[in-house]
């Protein structure tokens, strides 16, 4: 990762924005957590045909939805 922010902020203009955005922060996490690209290739066999693997994904994609949500007050008005 660079010193530049990947991250300058929570702010959205459209829900399927904060969608993408949860994702990018999901994704980010992962690299972080186990910055090996070959582990995490590596990997892939054994959660991608796993439902309740796949489940957790998007659970954590949901908790960081609700997140980026909050932050743009739910797109009221929209």
């Amino acid at each position: 990762m660079s010193d530049a922010s990947w991250l300058p902020s929570l702010t959205t203009e459209t829900p399927e924005e904060g969608f993408a955005l949860a994702v990018k922060m999901a994704r980010i996490a992962v690299k972080l957590t186990q910055p090996d690209a070959a582990v995490r290739d590596a990997g892939r066999a054994a959660y991608g045909g796993n439902a309740d693997s796949l489940i957790a994904a998007s659970q954590v994609v949901a908790t960081h939805f609700a997140t980026v949500a909050a932050a743009n007050d739910y797109w009221k008005g929209r």
